[in-house]
């Protein structure tokens, strides 16, 4: 046997160790019984995860970037045709023009651009990430507040915290225990295409920091009596915190102060 890979600490690498908690991360990538016709791997390491991936997968492309894991990874899936190594940094790769899904073990250090490459492309269909569990619980409001980001997509992607994995499911232990994100793409978006230019100058508008009242921030460009009716359409207090607007409470405020 070969001497085992030293952890690059600049590739940020954690690698998911626990069987289950691997198991969990493809069950919600792709439910047992179903077959996904196109799968991009973030990461995909010394292939715990692909290996759960690939018989669920019609088209599996397992991104690794570590050039020290791939000739390990090509081996083993040797005999899967479905599956290919593919020795580049996923983020440097174009999205695929077909619907198709994206599921990792993700680097901590690099999830936020990551998660920008999956929104910015427009045929994903859904993401499974593993993240640090604090980026997961902001990103999906599960400290009763939302992100500028969050908000900014809601209209066509719903966010969820999935899951939550301990932090000696991993090897090297990190100093954080993960959460498992799941961004899907709706099937039908909560706004018109036309009204999104609109729908970001408003949010932008709300986050743009009046003591983090978006009462305060939102007359800086709307009249008091058309706020004062977006916030009773929304059933807001004109004292709330920006960060504790809901999505919908943030699609009625559009509704009634969209042009």
């Amino acid at each position: 046997m070969g001497r085992p890979t030293r952890v690059s600490r600049a590739l940020s690498q954690n690698f998911l160790t626990d069987r289950a908690a691997t198991a969990r991360l493809a069950e919600l990538a792709v439910p047992r019984h179903q077959q996904n016709p196109l799968m991009l791997e973030v990461g995909a390491g010394k292939g715990a995860l692909t290996e759960l991936l690939a018989p669920r997968c019609r088209d599996l492309r397992a991104y690794e970037i570590d050039p020290r894991l791939v000739p390990a990874l090509r081996a083993r899936f040797a005999r899967a045709p479905q599956v290919r190594v593919v020795a580049e940094d996923f983020l440097t790769a174009r999205p695929p023009r077909t619907p198709f899904s994206v599921a990792g073990n993700v680097p901590f250090s690099r999830t936020a651009a990551i998660v920008d490459w999956c929104l910015r492309a427009p045929a994903l269909t859904d993401a499974t990430l593993l993240t640090q569990l604090e980026y997961a619980r902001k990103r999906t409001g599960d400290y009763g507040s939302w992100t500028r980001l969050t908000i900014l997509t809601w209209p066509r992607h719903e966010w969820r915290l999935a899951g939550r994995v301990g932090r000696d499911s991993f090897r090297p232990v990190p100093r954080v225990d993960a959460g498992i994100v799941r961004i899907e793409r709706r099937r039908t978006a909560l706004l018109v295409d036309g009204a999104y230019e609109s729908w970001r100058r408003l949010v932008t508008l709300g986050f743009s920091g009046v003591g983090g009242s978006l009462y305060a921030s939102l007359r800086r460009a709307h009249p008091r009596r058309r706020v004062d009716a977006a916030f009773r359409a929304a059933r807001l207090d004109t004292k709330a915190l920006v960060g504790e607007v809901t999505p919908a409470a943030w699609l009625r405020l559009h509704e009634v102060l969209a042009p």
